[in-house]
């Protein structure tokens, strides 16, 4: 048995996604030939409201990028690089902000 399937070893897996044109690009359709028990389920149109992604976007865009000018690319990716080390010191944080936008 494949690796990937011993701790659900039946029944359907979801996936939900937003529409993104890569989300329906013809790899990803041979894929799901390949792979039937998985099932896409897409989030309506523009609606980040119910996507908690875009609430971290949003976060990350604030604390580090917002009206800013960045003169050398790797000031951009140290301030990324120390949001990310911040927000992953704070595991239950990260979780419940962009979740508080829905």
């Amino acid at each position: 048995m494949d690796r990937q399937y011993t701790a659900y070893p039946s029944g359907k897996m979801a996936l939900i996604l937003d529409n993104s044109r890569i989300h329906h690009a013809t790899e990803l359709q041979l894929f799901l030939k390949e792979h039937p028990r998985l099932q896409l389920v897409f989030l309506p149109p523009y609606s980040p409201n119910l996507n908690p992604v875009e609430g971290l976007w949003l976060w990350l865009k604030s604390d580090v990028v917002n009206n800013i000018f960045f003169e050398k690319f790797y000031k951009i990716r140290l301030l990324l690089s120390q949001f990310m080390k911040r927000i992953n010191k704070q595991p239950l944080e990260t979780i419940d902000r962009p979740l508080l936008r829905l």
